[in-house]
């Protein structure tokens, strides 16, 4: 019997985890939702339009700046929501094990991505992410998750930024998330968000309501 290399079986380790994550299927079929976005006081409301593609668009926001908050809400939504194969998004990568540590959490290291992404997985999970972007590096941290039966998802996590080349802490906040089984798919229906950037506190609140499929 032939034993794998440590580079198979972080693959499969990393796939394992990739692939219990939480997305919807080929039948969704898209939604209309009423967002209220929440910041520095201030609230705004707009309608939201993410068609059965998975393309999207924010409607009846006057303030710019809202409007680009709300559609990068919406984009991430999307985006951990849209089913990817593991081969599609990872086989031109390579993984190597890293250390285990004392949470059980098994470092996973790439090589190949643009983004310079290294991951820990726990009990089937990613539980941490590290990438660089544009002169930025961050780590998410993932607290805690909702089994759904049909994958998980992450329903808390710390996320710190840092100057990519000086190590300076640029920026941190905390987000949480609320999910409702809505039919036969999992919705987000809130999102806080509490942090700090260059020493000054901030938060954001998003909510979805109304949120009806599209026939």
């Amino acid at each position: 019997m032939t034993t794998p290399s440590l580079a198979v079986d972080a693959r499969e380790l990393f796939r394992a985890a990739y692939e219990n994550r939480y997305t919807w299927d080929e039948h969704f079929p898209g939604f209309t939702a009423d967002l209220t976005l929440t910041r520095d006081g201030q609230t705004y409301g707009g309608q939201v339009i993410v068609n059965k593609d998975l393309s999207y668009e924010v409607l009846g926001v006057t303030d710019e700046q809202a409007k680009k908050e709300m559609t990068n809400f919406v984009w991430e939504v999307v985006t951990h929501r849209r089913h990817t194969p593991f081969d599609k998004a990872h086989g031109k990568n390579s993984f190597t094990l890293g250390a285990t540590d004392e949470t059980g959490a098994t470092e996973i290291l790439v090589s190949g991505d643009a983004m310079g992404s290294n991951y820990k997985i726990r009990n089937r999970e990613i539980c941490e992410v590290s990438r660089v972007m544009n002169g930025v590096a961050f780590v998410i941290h993932h607290k805690h998750s909702l089994d759904t039966g049909n994958g998980y998802i992450s329903t808390g996590y710390d996320i710190v930024y840092r100057n990519a080349e000086t190590g300076e802490i640029t920026q941190r906040k905390s987000v949480e998330l609320t999910f409702e089984k809505i039919d036969n798919y999992y919705m987000l229906t809130r999102e806080v968000v509490q942090g700090e950037e260059q020493g000054k506190p901030f938060g954001m609140a998003a909510v979805f309501s109304n949120i009806q499929y599209l026939a």
